[in-house]
């Protein structure tokens, strides 16, 4: 019994030496309940609105105000044209609109009051939830001012779906599976296989040979990119010609963009590569920091504004995130690049921070 405990005791002090080990197994429950618990959820929440009421009579005013009230919808635009509603969707700064009929007040009693509720139904599911919470504050309004007599004139609003009218799930799944798969192809393989030549030992071989030690640690990830660059084709044929999923705005942007975030990612998985010493760091590492972030906080799945103020933030720091945020633009709004300039630059940034620090590292390692 002596030797048995002896051997526990030791095994105890194996773990305890390794702060990474320990930090992962006590982290990686604490993060994972965190992130499960506010992330994933369903509810509708902090709508970006906007409204356009050319009747702007008592009974539209109430409406809005009672929309702006709602704890799930935030009215923060009030625009006089269709024109302003679309370029509103078109910078991604609105969720949903509320479109007025002139003289609403008026004609709602005679049941020819007009409404017009715009979704962005890029996320379908979102978009159908959110206009039946509106729909549903609507109604309530409509029975408080209707007179008894009246209360056969129902109103129905007219729902109009921009970037999806067919509500295909695969409009919005498409760019996520596009930001995941080139991630883990380029940050997690490229970061496993430099360390897998560190834990056997020939990496001291490979940095005696004549040519400079960085060139051999971007040539390891140059397959990667070429991998990753015959995944983007592969991703992008089988959207269009087997899901259907239109490429609505330039090809050619989206391939740059698309060239961009894979620099990004394999930055990443050097960054990773440079401050882990054993394959099974890197892929808990990668996991851990890149995996679940992003299929969890990117907005690939769950929409980012229903995430707490914390995880937003933390969303922020993903380059999945923004990414994903540029393909949907390019790819199913179609829009043109200057309308996603600021993720181009937060890549760009981001790419330029982590080929520095990770030269770095990387040169401090070898010292």
């Amino acid at each position: 019994m002596k030797e048995f405990l002896a051997f526990v005791k030791k095994e105890f002090f194996h773990i305890l030496r390794d702060k990474r080990t320990i930090l992962i197994l006590l982290g990686m429950p604490i993060m994972q309940i965190m992130i499960f618990g506010f992330a994933i959820t369903t509810e509708v929440t902090n709508v970006r609105m906007a409204v356009l009421n050319p009747s702007d009579d008592m009974l539209t005013r109430q409406i809005i105000e009672r929309v702006g009230a709602n704890e799930y919808f935030d009215v923060d635009y009030m625009v006089n044209s269709p024109q302003e509603l679309t370029q509103l969707f078109k910078e991604e700064k609105i969720d949903l609109a509320m479109v007025f009929g002139s003289r609403f007040a008026d004609k709602l009693y005679t049941g020819d009051a007009g409404l017009q509720l715009v979704a962005d139904a890029t996320d379908p599911n979102m978009a159908t939830m959110r206009t039946n919470y509106l729909m549903g504050i609507v109604r309530g309004v409509q029975q408080e001012f209707l007179s008894p007599d009246a209360s056969m004139a129902v109103l129905m609003p007219n729902i109009k779906l921009l970037f999806n009218p067919q509500m295909k799930s695969t409009y919005n799944f498409v760019p996520g599976v596009m930001g995941l798969i080139l991630m883990l192809i380029c940050a997690m393989m490229t970061s496993i296989s430099i360390v897998r030549e560190k834990e056997m030992g020939t990496m001291e071989v490979l940095l005696v040979s004549p040519i400079r030690p960085i060139l051999i640690i971007l040539a390891k990830a140059v397959p990667y990119f070429i991998l990753s660059i015959i995944n983007l084709t592969t991703i992008l044929l089988l959207s269009v010609f087997v899901l259907d999923v239109p490429v609505a705005g330039s090809l050619f942007w989206l391939v740059v963009v698309s060239l961009l975030f894979i620099f990004v990612s394999l930055a990443l998985g050097l960054l990773i590569s440079c401050i882990t010493s054993t394959q099974i760091a890197a892929m808990l590492g990668s996991g851990l920091v890149l995996m679940m972030p992003t299929m969890i906080l990117a907005g690939m799945i769950f929409p980012i504004e229903s995430m707490p103020v914390p995880l937003q933030i933390v969303s922020d720091l993903l380059p999945a995130r923004w990414y994903i945020q540029a393909v949907r633009r390019l790819m199913i709004q179609g829009v043109n690049i200057t309308e996603v300039l600021k993720e181009v630059y937060i890549l760009a940034a981001m790419a330029t921070v982590l080929i520095v620090v990770s030269l770095k590292t990387f040169k401090n390692r070898l010292e």
